[in-house]
């Protein structure tokens, strides 16, 4: 029987523009088993969870839970747990990691600030610092959520680990099952699908130089999916691969057309044109689903460089 997975595959589904969203990521240490739904059904409280859900909803921060790769019985609570929080957005990105003993601690963080960017509560709540190592990354291997992140998922995070990557973590959710084993890259927030352990080890390299693999990226959680689509567009057609070289400004119009703007950090900026097209023929958009779906494709349509004085109209 086809997973999601090998059916995505085979039709040559795009994954530029299908990356979760979020500016800021905040990452919890939870092992043992996790659930469809992992804050609320692990062996984290779920009281916490729900309030952990209810005080991120709205601010831009995406809560998840992390465990290292390996074998995941129940060894019991954790006497310390790593705690991390990432800022994706280019020209204020950061990460920062903590340990804590209660997790209950995250509640008295400001989710507000976490979410514009500011991190000073991060600091004063946990004592947490600037994250100093190698970058992380988080492979998405929730099996309750989609089988296929834990056929495809846990053995590359095993194989990552076991070859001495550094920063290498399952995470709960990143979604996109049918794109498996899915990856997210910290401190910038870049996605990847369909992920091979010689690729996540080339995108790793890449980020510790402070550039970006454009093959395989799903798009920038900073940004908003048509903002994904239209920067990717714009780094593969000027060869742009800094991290940090282009920011999405402006996002004008409503499913299915966008013009979205592209700026540069040396002045230039594109006016990029994106469809929101249904993906044909259905599919499944999870191993789970009991129907088949026309997941919504982000098409770039136009690329234009704007002059100056367009750009300063505009």
């Amino acid at each position: 029987m086809s997973t999601c997975t090998t059916v995505s595959h085979d039709l040559d589904e795009p994954v530029s523009g299908t990356a979760a969203t979020a500016r800021t990521w905040l990452l919890l240490e939870q092992p043992g088993p996790w659930g469809a739904k992992a804050l609320t059904s692990s062996h984290l409280d779920p009281a916490l969870g729900r309030a952990l859900e209810a005080a991120t909803k709205d601010t831009g921060v995406r809560v998840a839970l992390i465990r290292r790769p390996g074998r995941h019985a129940d060894s019991g609570t954790p006497t310390a747990r790593r705690v991390y929080v990432a800022h994706t957005v280019p020209g204020n990105v950061w990460l920062h990691g903590a340990t804590t003993r209660d997790p209950r601690d995250l509640l008295g963080l400001d989710f507000t600030a976490l979410g514009r960017g500011e991190h000073a509560s991060f600091g004063s709540v946990l004592g947490g610092r600037p994250h100093t190592g190698d970058p992380l990354a988080l492979v998405c291997t929730n099996g309750k959520r989609d089988r296929c992140c834990a056929l495809l998922g846990r053995p590359l995070a095993a194989e990552l680990a076991a070859s001495g990557v550094e920063g290498v973590w399952e995470v709960t959710h990143l979604g996109g099952h049918r794109f498996s084993p899915t990856l997210l890259v910290l401190p910038y927030g870049y996605a990847y699908g369909r992920a091979e352990a010689h690729t996540v080890k080339q995108v790793l390299h890449s980020v510790q130089e402070g550039r970006i693999v454009v093959e395989g990226c799903r798009g920038n959680s900073a940004w908003e999916r048509p903002g994904q689509a239209a920067e990717l567009a714009v780094r593969t057609g000027t060869g742009e691969y800094a991290a940090e070289a282009l920011t999405v400004v402006r996002t004008e119009g409503a499913a299915p057309h966008w013009e979205v703007t592209v700026a540069h950090t040396d002045g230039r900026r594109w006016r990029v044109l994106v469809a929101q097209t249904a993906s044909l023929p259905p599919r499944p958009e999870s191993c789970g689903a009991s129907v088949l779906g026309s997941p919504a494709r982000m098409d770039v349509v136009a690329v234009h460089e704007l002059t100056t004085t367009t750009a300063l109209a505009s």
